[in-house]
C-alpha cells in the first residue's frame, strides 16, 4: 500500500512538473530558443491519469507503470514505428468498470479508441477532451447513461463512431453532424434517444453506414428525404423506434444501398414505389408496421434480394406472382396481412429458400406441388388461412424442421413422411383443418418430433402404441378427432412429454398405471372420451402436473387420496362420471368449486347436494336414512315392510364395531404413552440445553465458541454466547437451510451474514463440522461468498460469512423499483460469467467436488460494482443425510431450478444439477422472467417457452425488454447454452469449465483474453 500511495504521488509530481514545462516554456522551448528535451512521456502521464479511475478485477492493465519511459510495451496499446507515439488504445471485452475520464486529452496522435464490452457507468461529459485527431472511437456494449455526451460536437476527423447498447437517453443536438464530412459509420443502436433525427445528418455525404435502431426516436421520416441524399450509403437501421407517417419517395436515389431496415415503428401509407429501384438491396425489412396497399411492382427487380420481410402490416392484394424473380431469398415473412388469392407455382425458383411463412392471411387454393422444388426449405408456415386440397407427399420429402399448416380447410390424409423428415422434423401443426384417415405408423420414427398438434380434424384411427418411440415429445395434441382404442401403456416411455391432451375422441378402457410415468407433465387432459374404470393412483407421482382434466367419462371408484399430495396442481376437473367417495384432503381438492366435481354418483363434499357414496366393501350401515340423504317417505317405508330387523345389529356389525372399539382404546393408550415421553424428553432437552448454556458461559471449546479462520478479521471477537451476537441481528432471509441475519461484528461494526442452520440431521460432532466448514472456508474465489468462521454446539450450529451490500440477484430481477435502473445486458452477462466461474472452481478444484445443490437467484449476491458471488455453496456437506424433509423443502422454495433427476427417489446428488440450474439462471437473466408462472388457465415454464420459441425461429421475443437493447450474435448462443445446460439427460450437459470457456468465447472471440476460472 506505502509503495502505491509513493507512486501516485510520484506521478502527480511528475503531471505537475509537466504542466508547469508546458505553460512556462511553451511546450519544451525555453526562452533564449534553446531545445530542451522532454523528460516526461505525455502518453504515459495520459494512460496513468485514465487507469486511475479504472476497476480492473481481472489485472488486464498490470503492465500499465508509471515507471516506463514509454507505454509502446504495454498491453492493448499500439504506438507508430517511427514517432513512439500512441496511436491506438483497445481495451474491448476485459471487464473493466469505472467512468470514462480525463487523461486521453495527453494522447496527442491517438487515432483509435475502443472500449467496447466493459462495464463503463456513468455519463461522459463536456469535461471528456478526446484527442482532436481521433479517427475511430467504440464505446459500445457499456451501462454509460446520461445524455449524449457534447464532446463528440465538432470532431471533424472522426471516421468510425459506436456508442451502440448503452443507456444514453435524451434527444440528439442538433448540431451533431454539422462537421461529419470524415464519418463512415454510425451506430447508436440500442439506447433510449428520443426526439427527431437530427437533419444535418445530410452533410455526411461519406457514411457508408447508418445505425439508430432500438431507440425512441419519433417524428414523421421526412428527415429520409434527406438520407436519400446520402449516395453512398450501404446499410440503414432505423428499425424499432416510433418514426410514424408515410415514407417518402426517393430512395432509387441511394443507387448502392444493400440494407434497408424500417422494421418496428408506426410507418403508414404504402410501400414506396421506387424501392425496387436499389439494385443491390439484399435485406428489407418493413414488419410491424401500419403499411397498407398493394406490393409496388418495382420489387419484382430485387434479383439480389436474400431477407425481405413485411410482416404485422395490412398490406392488400394478390400474392405476387412474380416472387419467383427473387431466386436469391432465403428469408420470406408476409404473415399477418390481407393479401389474397393462391401460393403462385412459381415459388418453385427459390432454390435458395429456407423460411417461409405466410401465415395469417386470406390465401386460399392449394399448396403447389412446385414448393418442394425448393429443397432447402427448413420451415413453412401457412396457419390461418383458407388454403384448401391436401397437403402435399413430396413435402414429407424435404428436410423440413417445422410445418405449420394449421386452421385452414386440407382435406385428405396426413402423408407418411421420409427417411430425411425423420431426422430433421421437431414441429409439425395441421391442427384445425378436415384430415381424415389413419395416424400414420411412420410418425413414430420423429425421433426428433417435439411438438406434435394433429387436433380438431376428422382423423379415425386406433391410438398406436408406436407413439411411445417419441424420445424428445414434449407436446401432444390430439383433440377431438374419432380416435378409438385404449391409451397405449408406452405413450410415457420418452419421459419428455410435458403436455397430453386427448380429449374430445372415443377413446374406452382404463387410464393405463404406466401414466405416472410421465414425469414432465403439467397438462393431463383426457376428457369427453368413454374412458372406465379408477383413477390410477400413478398419477400422484406427477409432482410437475399443473391442469387435470378428467371430465365426461365414466371413470368409477373414489379418488386416490395421494393425489392430495400434488402441491402444484392448479385445476381439476373430474365432473360427470361415476366416482363415489372422499375428496382427497390435500392439495387443491378442498377449494374445488361445485362445476369441478358435479354429477358423479356420490363424491362426498359439502358443496354438493344428494348422496354421499363411501367404496367401502362392508359398510356398517346402521340407518341409512337417519341424516336425510335417502329417498322419500314411501321409499323407506317400503323398506322397512320387507326388512324387520333395521333396528337391531348384525353380528357382523357387532364384531366390527367391538373391534373399532379395541382399537381406539389401543390409540389412546398409547397416545398417552407418547405425551409422557416427549415430556420426558424436553426435560432432558431443557437439561441438557441448560448445561451447555452455563458451559458456553464458562467458556469451554467443545460446548460453544465463535471460532474465526482469520484471526485479522476481529482481532478482538472472543463470545462465549451467540445470543449477544444474536440480539444486533436483523433477519434478511430464509431457505432450505436455516435462517439468515445481518450482525454487524467486532468493534469495528464490520457487516457479516450469519446463517443459523436447521438442526435436522446436522452432523453432531464438531471435529467433523469443523472439518467440513474448513474445507469451505478454503474454498476462496472472487465469485464466492467469503465464509469468515462458524459457532458450534449439539443444539446449535451458525455460520458467518461475508456480507454482500447489494443484495441478491433476485431482487435486481423480479422485486426492482420502477426508480431503479434495469439490469443491463452488459452486467447480466457479467453475472452469467461469473457465477459459472465460480461454479467451475467449486466443482473442479476440490476432490470431491463442492456441489452448491441450491443455484438460484436468491443464492445469487452482488457487491456494489454487480459482481456476482454465489453464497450457501456446500451446506449439503453439513448433513449427515439429504432427508425428505430437507427435499420437499428444497422443491417448494425453488420450483423450476431443480433438475429432474432429483425428483427420483434416488437423490442422485452431482456437478450436473449444479449445470442445471445454472441453466435455468441463464434463462432468468435473459428473459427477466420467473422459471415458472401462473397464470389464470395455463402455466408457463420458461425453459419449455425458450425452447419452442426457438424451434419456431422467435426466440428473441422473449429477452427482456427493460434492457433496451442487447447483441443478438451473444443473446442467441447464451440461450442455445441454456438449452444444454438444462438436458433431462444429465450426462448431456457439459461441465461448468466448459460452459466458462464457451461463454467467454461468446463475448470475446479473442485467444489471449481467456481466462481460466
Amino acid at each position: 500500500m506505502v509503495i502505491r500511495t509513493m507512486g501516485f504521488l510520484r506521478l502527480a509530481l511528475h503531471m505537475l512538473l509537466s504542466l508547469m514545462a508546458s505553460a512556462y516554456f511553451g511546450g519544451g522551448h525555453v526562452a533564449n530558443g534553446a531545445d530542451v528535451p522532454v523528460q516526461l512521456n505525455d502518453d504515459v502521464l495520459g494512460l496513468i491519469v485514465f487507469k486511475s479511475d479504472l476497476s480492473d478485477p481481472s489485472s488486464y492493465l498490470g503492465s500499465w507503470s508509471e515507471d516506463d519511459t514509454s507505454p509502446c510495451s504495454w498491453r492493448y496499446v499500439q504506438c507508430d514505428p517511427v514517432t513512439g507515439q500512441v496511436t491506438e488504445v483497445s481495451l474491448d471485452g476485459l471487464g473493466l468498470s469505472g467512468k470514462v475520464g480525463r487523461g486521453l486529452e495527453k494522447l496527442d496522435h491517438l487515432k483509435v479508441l475502443s472500449l467496447s464490452c466493459n462495464n463503463f457507468t456513468g455519463s461522459v461529459g463536456p469535461q471528456l477532451a478526446l484527442p482532436s485527431g481521433l479517427q475511430r472511437l467504440n464505446l459500445s456494449r457499456n451501462g454509460l447513461s446520461g445524455r449524449f455526451p457534447t464532446s463528440l460536437l465538432n470532431m471533424s476527423s472522426i471516421r468510425f463512431l459506436d456508442l451502440s447498447e448503452n443507456s444514453f437517453s435524451g434527444p440528439l443536438p442538433d448540431g451533431l453532424f454539422g462537421g461529419c464530412s470524415s464519418l463512415h459509420l454510425v451506430s447508436f443502436a440500442g439506447n433510449m434517444l428520443e426526439g427527431p433525427i437530427p437533419s444535418s445528418l445530410a452533410q455526411c455525404i461519406f457514411l457508408n453506414s447508418l445505425n439508430l435502431s432500438s431507440n425512441r426516436f419519433s417524428g414523421d421520416p421526412n428527415f429520409a428525404m434527406a438520407i436519400w441524399t446520402l449516395q453512398r450509403l450501404r446499410v440503414l437501421d432505423l428499425s424499432n423506434n416510433m418514426l410514424s407517417g408515410p415514407i417518402p419517395a426517393g430512395v432509387s436515389a441511394v443507387h448502392n444501398l444493400k440494407v434497408l431496415l424500417l422494421g418496428g415503428n408506426r410507418l403508414t401509407g404504402q410501400l414506396p414505389g421506387d424501392v425496387g429501384l436499389c439494385p443491390h438491396l439484399t435485406a428489407l425489412d418493413f414488419q410491424d408496421n401500419l403499411l397498407t396497399g398493394p406490393l409496388p411492382w418495382s420489387l419484382r427487380n430485387l434479383y439480389s434480394l436474400v431477407s425481405l420481410s413485411l410482416a404485422n402490416n395490412m398490406l392488400t392484394g394478390d400474392f405476387p406472382n412474380w416472387i419467383g424473380n427473387m431466386t436469391s431469398l432465403q428469408y420470406l415473412d408476409f404473415s399477418s396481412n390481407k393479401f389474397a388469392g393462391s401460393i403462385p407455382t412459381s415459388v418453385r425458383n427459390l432454390q435458395s429458400l429456407r423460411y417461409l411463412s405466410l401465415s395469417d392471411n386470406g390465401l386460399s387454393g392449394n399448396i403447389p406441388l412446385s414448393l418442394a422444388y425448393c429443397s432447402k426449405l427448413t420451415v413453412i408456415r401457412l396457419r390461418d388461412n383458407s388454403i384448401t386440397g391436401s397437403v402435399p407427399g413430396e413435402l414429407f420429402d424435404l428436410g423440413l424442421q417445422e410445418v405449420d399448416f394449421s386452421n385452414n380447410k386440407l382435406v385428405g390424409p396426413v402423408p407418411p413422411g421420409s427417411s430425411r423428415l425423420f431426422q430433421s422434423l421437431h414441429t409439425l401443426d395441421l391442427s384445425r383443418n378436415n384430415l381424415s384417415g389413419d395416424i400414420p405408423a411412420e410418425m413414430g420414427l420423429l425421433s426428433n418430433l417435439r411438438y406434435l398438434n394433429l387436433s380438431w380434424n376428422g382423423l379415425s384411427s386406433r391410438m398406436s402404441p408406436e407413439l411411445g418411440y417419441f424420445q424428445n415429445l414434449t407436446v401432444l395434441d390430439f383433440r377431438n378427432n374419432d380416435l378409438y382404442g385404449s391409451i397405449p401403456g408406452d405413450i410415457c416411455d420418452a419421459g419428455s412429454l410435458a403436455i397430453l391432451q386427448l380429449d374430445g375422441n372415443a377413446l374406452i378402457g382404463p387410464i393405463p398405471d404406466e401414466i405416472g410415468n410421465c414425469s414432465s407433465l403439467h397438462l393431463l387432459s383426457l376428457s369427453h372420451n368413454n374412458l372406465s374404470g379408477p383413477i390410477p393412483q400413478s398419477i400422484s407421482m406427477l409432482s410437475n402436473l399443473k391442469i387435470l382434466k378428467l371430465e365426461f367419462n365414466e371413470l368409477s371408484g373414489e379418488l386416490p387420496q395421494e393425489l392430495g399430495k400434488l402441491e402444484d396442481l392448479l385445476a381439476v376437473n373430474v365432473s360427470y362420471n361415476r366416482l363415489t367417495g372422499r375428496l382427497p384432503a390435500g392439495g387443491i381438492f378442498p377449494s374445488l368449486d361445485q362445476s369441478a366435481i358435479q354429477g358423479n354418483l356420490g363424491i362426498c363434499s359439502p358443496i354438493l347436494k344428494g348422496p354421499c357414496v363411501m367404496n367401502a366393501p362392508k359398510p356398517l350401515v346402521l340407518d341409512p336414512y337417519a341424516y336425510g340423504n335417502g329417498p322419500r317417505d314411501g321409499h323407506r317405508h317400503r323398506h322397512e315392510g320387507s326388512s324387520h330387523n333395521h333396528m337391531f345389529l348384525s353380528v357382523s356389525a357387532i364384531v366390527a364395531i367391538s373391534a373399532a372399539f379395541l382399537i381406539a382404546c389401543g390409540v389412546i393408550v398409547i397416545s398417552l404413552l407418547n405425551v409422557s415421553a416427549r415430556r420426558r424428553l424436553a426435560f432432558i432437552d431443557t437439561a441438557l440445553e441448560s448445561m451447555c448454556s452455563s458451559s458456553s458461559r464458562s467458556g469451554s471449546l467443545a460446548m460453544g465458541k465463535l471460532i474465526l479462520f482469520d484471526s485479522k478479521v476481529c482481532p478482538e471477537i472472543s463470545l462465549s454466547n451467540p445470543q449477544s451476537l444474536l440480539n444486533k441481528a436483523s433477519e434478511i432471509g430464509e431457505g432450505v437451510f436455516g435462517t439468515v441475519f445481518k450482525v454487524p461484528l467486532g468493534t469495528q461494526g464490520r457487516m457479516v451474514a450469519v446463517k443459523r442452520l436447521v438442526t435436522s440431521n446436522t452432523i453432531q460432532y464438531q471435529e467433523d463440522f469443523d472439518r467440513e466448514v474448513r474445507v469451505l472456508g478454503g474454498a476462496r474465489h472472487p465469485n464466492l461468498i467469503e465464509l469468515v468462521g462458524y459457532w458450534w454446539t449439539p443444539q446449535l450450529q451458525l455460520i458467518v460469512t461475508e456480507y454482500a451490500s447489494n443484495g441478491s440477484l433476485h431482487s435486481k430481477l423480479h422485486q426492482r423499483l420502477p426508480s431503479s435502473p434495469p439490469l443491463s445486458w452488459a452486467t447480466r452477462f457479467k453475472i452469467m460469467l461469473g457465477v459459472a466461474k465460480g461454479l467451475a472452481h467449486l466443482h473442479h478444484s476440490f476432490h470431491p467436488p463442492i456441489i452448491h445443490y441450491n443455484i438460484k437467484p436468491s443464492n445469487i449476491l452482488l457487491d456494489e460494482s454487480n459482481n456476482p458471488k454465489i453464497s450457501d455453496f456446500g451446506l449439503a456437506r453439513l448433513l449427515t443425510k439429504l432427508d425428505r424433509h430437507v427435499m420437499n423443502n428444497r422443491f417448494q422454495s425453488a420450483p423450476g431450478y431443480v433438475a429432474p433427476e432429483l425428483t427420483c427417489q434416488s437423490l442422485r446428488v452431482n456437478e450436473k444439477c449444479d449445470v442445471y440450474g445454472f441453466g435455468i439462471l441463464i434463462f432468468e437473466l435473459v428473459t427477466g422472467r420467473r422459471p415458472v408462472e401462473y397464470g389464470e388457465d395455463n402455466v408457463m415454464i420458461l425453459s419449455e417457452h425458450v425452447r419452442v420459441l426457438l424451434e419456431h425461429g422467435n426466440v428473441l421475443d422473449c429477452v427482456d425488454l427493460s434492457m433496451a437493447e442487447y447483441p443478438e450474435d451473444e443473446v442467441l448462443p447464451v440461450l442455445k447454452l441454456a438449452l444444454v445446460c438444462t438436458s433431462q439427460v444429465p450426462s448431456s450437459r457439459p461441465s461448468m469449465a466448459e460452459v466458462v470457456h464457451i461463454l467467454q468465447m461468446i463475448k470475446t472471440p479473442v485467444p489471449h483474453r481467456m481466462e481460466p476460472y
